[in-house]
């Protein structure tokens, strides 16, 4: 009787234990999603933002922000949005910011920003077989960009004076659409960020020469309405500095680019 009463007697502290374990999750569970929601709006720009194998939201910009806004005291929900639309959802409310390797310049004055976070090479990437080595080599030629992008503002509007005149300027709304035009020869170059040629070539095993003169070197940051006074994009800024410095934003950016290092170079880009 004596040893049942002892069996019993563990069989009653595991249950217990496994009970209060049980509880304290559920606790640190309802803690966590009753943290406010900060929606963050972004297209499918790998590395920075697209859906793993199980759908699930990931990339570099999906994992910056994850961390910054959880020091912050919030949690993210990240939605696809169509890119044209960014800046009418941001302004609307039905997002509170705009975080898809979004480059600041040009547009310091169209959105409140937290950044530069990241420094990145805008770039012309051709087929291994083309006789385009240097921007003047795209006089007269065909080029495709992602609509409402950096590239495509730097093409229209030709400011540098390093920037040709082209036959034809193509922009598409998907990114993933230059990178067909290129590879079936409807286009003779592209332009857009080094990192998404760079990863567009890990994933579908393409073969591009990206120009040694870069187009730009630009800041990425995150974009919040120019009226938002929340108080937000400052605390953002804040948190994204301080991920820098204590190594956090390298951890996670190694994980997707070489040479990590450099794209942290961002105290020289003169926002």
């Amino acid at each position: 009787m004596k040893g049942k009463r002892i069996i019993a007697g563990i069989l009653l502290v595991g249950i217990l234990a496994t009970t209060l374990a049980g509880c304290k999750n559920d606790s640190s569970s309802k803690k966590e999603t009753e943290k406010p929601v900060i929606t963050l709006g972004s297209d499918s720009y790998p590395p920075y933002n697209y859906l793993n194998e199980d759908g699930v939201p990931t990339g570099i910009d999906v994992e910056l922000a994850t961390e910054a806004f959880k020091r912050m005291g919030y949690q993210v929900e990240v939605v696809q949005i169509d890119w044209e639309e960014k800046k009418e959802l941001v302004e609307s409310g039905e997002i509170d910011c705009i975080m898809g390797c979004f480059s600041m310049e040009g547009r310091l004055d169209d959105y409140r920003w937290a950044g530069p976070y990241i420094a990145s090479r805008q770039v012309v990437a051709v087929n291994k077989s083309s006789d385009i080595y240097k921007l003047s080599d795209l006089e007269g030629k065909n080029l495709a960009v992602q609509s409402t992008t950096k590239p495509e503002g730097i093409f229209l509007k030709r400011t540098d004076d390093r920037i040709p005149k082209l036959e034809n300027l193509i922009s598409l709304a998907h990114r993933e659409l230059i990178y067909t035009f290129l590879g079936k020869g409807y286009v003779d170059a592209v332009a857009a960020h080094e990192e998404s040629v760079v990863q567009y070539m890990k994933d579908y095993d393409a073969s591009f020469r990206i120009l040694e003169e870069p187009l730009m070197v630009v800041g990425i940051g995150v974009a919040f309405a120019k009226d938002d006074d929340r108080g937000i994009c400052e605390q953002m800024n804040q948190t994204l500095e301080e991920m820098r410095q204590d190594g956090t934003s390298l951890k996670i950016i190694e994980k997707y680019l070489d040479d990590p290092e450099k794209y942290l170079e961002v105290d020289d880009l003169g926002y």
